[in-house]
């Protein structure tokens, strides 16, 4: 469809929750009246009154849309109304559908914080065919989970190839240092993981398996399901633990190189942990993460238990850290890859805000900017992910505009 003749850009979806209100922010300070790019943008959600509080605290003056993202009809006439739709109305798996469907239909492009494995399968499945039809490009994972994951991987295969005249074979990613708060929207997520996984095998076997997000004829590889446990990796001589978002940052990895025609290899293998340290220290560490992980995951699965984390324990959506604590916020990141022929190269991705929050608001916003006013590196249509829809486009702005690094270390 000719999205040439669309009122808006963008249209930021969920502006008045916490997070939508940072991305609106990184909008307004990096895309307003001084920005030498032209983006004409609005901001949508139930409440003219509290979308009238958000432009006034940002002192933007842009179209404020009201709309209900369970509103089957609402969500369409804004779909058929912009270029691009971003939303932080999150759980997706409890709010998101309605939106996903109608920009699939109307050949809007969309991007989101989405971390519930079961729904982007689902919407997957669901929505593929019509999106490739209209033109719709879906990005899901726009967030921490998986940018840095995704665009590093597609950061450091680029460097391999130029330097070896090949990708490696085998990438790892290992978060070495981190400071921030846990999102309440990616708490939230996970609990709706967790309490589908329990009702529905179908969805727990989509969750365990590696490759769930890759097209049907390309579900096979090397890797398997993500560690629970400790290990001791070689290639960095130190212990690891489990990482939280693994389970959805890997299948994301998988999915870019499934979608650019196993540009990365068809033996491709990716995996994520966490660095604890060396000697029994590192081990140590290794094992009290590892056991917390797996206790709350149990925890989550339970019923009453899953009732008093979220009450007394976990950080609810709609809440977050003041701004102090969000710009004193980091996350340091290593990746190893080697090739086939044994060539080794490593490299770095740091952020410089909370990676929950400050620097998850600025990967959103540059992911809807770049849908927005980027020409594709691909002309592949439907679920896209982020390193397959933007780019090298999508890395210049996260490093120029959203506090990222990318880099190759010496």
């Amino acid at each position: 469809m000719n999205q040439d003749a669309r009122e808006f850009d963008l249209v930021l979806l969920g502006a008045t929750g916490f997070t939508g209100r940072l991305v609106a922010a990184h909008l307004a300070a990096h895309y307003g009246e001084d920005s030498d790019e032209t983006l004409n943008w609005a901001i949508a959600g139930r409440s003219e009154s509290k979308l009238a509080e958000v432009a006034g605290a940002l002192g933007i003056d842009v179209p404020m849309l009201v709309v209900d993202s369970q509103d089957a009809d609402g969500v369409a006439d804004l779909a058929a109304r912009t270029r691009v739709v971003c939303t932080t109305v999150g759980p997706y798996s409890l709010y998101g559908s309605p939106l996903v469907s109608a920009c699939a239909h109307a050949g809007t492009h969309y991007c989101d914080l989405a971390g519930e494995v079961h729904w982007i399968a689902r919407m997957i499945e669901t929505h593929q065919k019509r999106a490739e039809e209209s033109g719709a490009r879906i990005v899901p994972c726009c967030g921490f989970d998986s940018v840095p994951s995704d665009l590093g991987v597609w950061f450091l295969q680029r460097e391999a190839i130029a330097q070896f005249g090949e990708p490696c074979q085998r990438v790892k990613f290992r978060l070495k240092a981190a400071k921030g708060t846990a999102s309440g929207g990616t708490v939230a997520s996970l609990m709706q993981v967790i309490e589908a996984a329990r009702a529905d095998r179908d969805v727990a076997r989509t969750v365990r398996h590696p490759y769930s997000f890759n097209p049907p004829a390309l579900r096979t590889g090397p890797d398997r399901a993500e560690p629970v446990w400790p290990s001791f990796d070689e290639d960095f001589e130190a212990w690891t633990a489990p990482f939280v978002m693994g389970a959805i940052n890997t299948k994301v990895v998988r999915r870019t190189n499934a979608l650019l025609e196993h540009h990365y290899g068809t033996d491709f293998s990716y995996s994520e942990a966490v660095l604890t340290g060396t000697g029994w220290a590192g081990r140590a560490k290794a094992v009290a993460m590892a056991s917390g992980l797996n206790a709350l995951m149990i925890g989550a699965a339970i019923k009453p238990t899953r009732y008093l984390l979220n009450q007394f324990v976990l950080p609810k959506p709609g809440e977050g850290p003041g701004e102090a604590a969000r710009d004193n916020g980091f996350f340091n990141i290593a990746l190893f890859g080697e090739t086939a022929s044994g060539n080794t190269l490593r490299a770095v991705v740091t952020g410089d805000k909370d990676p929950g929050y400050g620097s998850t608001s600025g990967m959103l916003g540059e992911a809807a900017v770049a849908l927005a006013l980027d020409t594709p590196p691909s002309e592949a249509d439907g679920f896209l992910t982020p390193a397959v829809a933007l780019g090298d486009a999508y890395l210049d702005r996260l490093q120029a505009n959203a506090g990222l690094s990318f880099r190759i270390r010496n």
